[in-house]
């Protein structure tokens, strides 16, 4: 197994445990702002993590010398990923308590990095996606 896979699935579980707390957390503490970053965590810390890993892993090789294409495009992918997750993680609790100029912003840059991701991801798969 690739170790960029190793990663993602690794983090994907470290999400997975976190976001089950979040809600576990949110019905607790009726915490409005533990709402959003539980389903973060689930959707792209888990979900997404898991599916762009395992992805980049079994999609066919996009060449013998690059079998998963070029591999700073997909360690950025998932920096920039967890980076927009973790602004998520931060910022939305403490918007929710106490509305901020700065929090607004971490919450666009959050969802421009984890739409990058997105973008990232398509790009780094689209050509190892072809007929047989």
């Amino acid at each position: 197994m690739p170790t960029i896979t190793r990663w993602f699935i690794k983090a994907s579980l470290v999400s997975l445990v976190f976001g089950l707390a979040a809600g576990i957390w949110q019905q607790v503490a009726s915490t409005a702002g533990m709402f959003p970053v539980y389903l973060h965590l689930l959707t792209f810390g888990w979900l997404t993590q898991l599916i762009f890993g395992v992805a980049i892993w079994m999609f066919p090789m996009y060449s013998k010398e690059q079998p998963r294409g070029p591999e700073l495009l997909v360690w950025g992918i998932f920096a920039v990923l967890n980076l927009g997750l973790l602004l998520r993680v931060g910022f939305e609790p403490l918007q929710s308590l106490s509305p901020s100029t700065l929090g607004g912003w971490a919450l666009v840059a959050a969802a421009i990095l984890q739409w990058l991701s997105g973008v990232g991801f398509a790009i780094a798969v689209w050509t190892r996606i072809r007929k047989k």
